[in-house]
């Protein structure tokens, strides 16, 4: 009972630190961002550099000349845990020119767990908001789960702003060249 209200009391937090940051953020500039939040389509995807669940070092630069499904999660989010299994699909029959990026944003949670527990196998890059330069951030992301689709370029082509499909994803990195 007592893990379910330090939960409850965690998501409102995190849902009203959300809301606050999104109306107290000023925009960087009109060709960055979009009126959804997060960056603007045909935007330079910012690079980043953070750790993965397994310790190593990841840069978004790591993959130019790949497409790249950059997706936002977190593990108390259950649209986020929703679209994971379809993400592992995908990941699976996605061939060497895309990879999957999902940026967890709580790792003070056991996010190795839970990807243990569901089979997760594409990349898990962890960003904290303790972090100096959060990565969700950068990215301006107000809501979760947010996907950013980027072309071999590095240029943002699409955002998805809710859970996808497998067919979501197919539909999204196949419409980039």
């Amino acid at each position: 009972m007592i893990k379910k209200i330090i939960a409850s009391v965690v998501l409102l937090s995190l849902i009203t630190i959300a809301i606050v940051q999104a109306m107290d953020n000023e925009p960087k500039g009109k060709d960055e961002k979009d009126s959804l939040g997060g960056l603007k389509i045909g935007a330079k995807a910012p690079d980043f550099n953070l750790k993965t669940l397994d310790g190593k070092q990841v840069e978004l630069s790591d993959y130019k000349g790949k497409k790249v499904m950059l997706n936002f999660w977190a593990t108390w989010c259950p649209p986020c845990k929703k679209e994971m299994p379809d993400m592992e699909k995908y990941t699976q029959q996605a061939g060497d020119d895309v990879v999957v990026l999902a940026v967890n944003i709580d790792p003070e949670n056991d996010v190795k767990s839970f990807v243990n527990n569901n089979g997760i196998t594409f990349t898990i890059p962890l960003d904290s908001q303790s972090a100096k330069n959060p990565v969700n951030d950068l990215y301006n992301i107000s809501f979760i789960p947010t996907t950013y689709f980027i072309d071999k370029e590095g240029i943002i082509r699409n955002k998805v702003i809710s859970p996808m499909q497998l067919t979501d994803m197919e539909r999204n990195i196949n419409s980039m060249q």
